[in-house]
């Protein structure tokens, strides 16, 4: 979603009722585990800080981490969208400058070491004014499940990450005769952001097929289109925050 028009959106959207609301996010974050999964300490460069580490800095300070690309947006005027992870936690690297040459390296897997300023937009925290480094070494990460977690404060231990979310409904959106919307309001057309809403134990939630990642020749973004209302769906994606979580999915699949 564009920026500008999510900022007016974080002070005139009224978000979904029941599971879409606003949970703390960036220093708020709990480092205890909710999910059960293998833990794997990753030895650190100098100067280069861990997950727990860069949870707990204060946004607008600076913070240095390595990290492995695992999806990449569209370049936009010389700058990428990274969603990255290590074997600890995700991290959103936002608009980094980036030349092509430098775009075709940034394949998923690829270890990066990354120097910004830790930030917080509408709930997402993520790298801005970001710099990077190639370096030896490769990850990709598994779908962690993190269904049990979708509506409850402790999801936002995962955000940026890889997730997996199972058995959820798709819901009718209320007003249009299909069940998911052209960019937020319906506004827009074939090639555009999708938004579905899914739901679990009455819960309604927001999730998105973000074009610059998954744009119209995607698998995804077709079979969105396909869904019908009282499909059961399970999803991976990417665990994207705004105003709650807005999961930018990668993979849906009918059951």
């Amino acid at each position: 979603m564009n920026k500008k028009i999510c900022l007016l959106l974080c002070a005139l959207l009224t978000v979904l009722p029941a599971g879409c609301g606003a949970a703390g996010a960036g220093n708020s974050q709990n480092p205890a585990p909710a999910v059960a999964e293998e833990t794997v300490r990753e030895e650190k460069g100098e100067g280069v800080m861990t997950h727990e580490e860069y949870v707990a800095a204060e946004i607008d300070t600076p913070v240095v981490v390595e990290t492995y690309v695992q999806g990449v947006q569209s370049l936009w005027e010389e700058s990428v969208c990274l969603y990255t992870q290590d074997h600890e936690g995700g991290y959103f690297i936002y608009s980094m400058p980036c030349t092509e040459e430098e775009y075709e390296k940034l394949v998923p897997g690829q270890k990066i070491r990354v120097s910004g300023t830790k930030s917080d937009w509408c709930g997402e925290i993520e790298i801005i004014d970001a710099s990077f480094e190639l370096e030896e070494g490769s990850y990709i990460a598994p779908a962690l499940d993190v269904t049990k977690l979708l509506g409850k404060d402790e999801l936002i231990q995962y955000q940026n990450r890889f997730v997996r979310f199972e058995g959820l409904r798709v819901e009718p959106v209320k007003g249009f005769d299909t069940p998911y919307l052209y960019k937020w309001d319906g506004s827009g057309k074939e090639g555009d952001d999708l938004y579905v809403t899914l739901s679990k134990d009455g819960q309604l939630f927001s999730f998105t097929v973000e074009s610059d990642l998954c744009g119209s020749d995607t698998d995804v973004y077709q079979a969105v289109k396909k869904l019908e209302a009282g499909d059961v769906v399970d999803v991976e994606g990417f665990l994207y925050w705004y105003e709650g979580a807005n999961p930018h999915i990668t993979s849906v699949t009918v059951r």
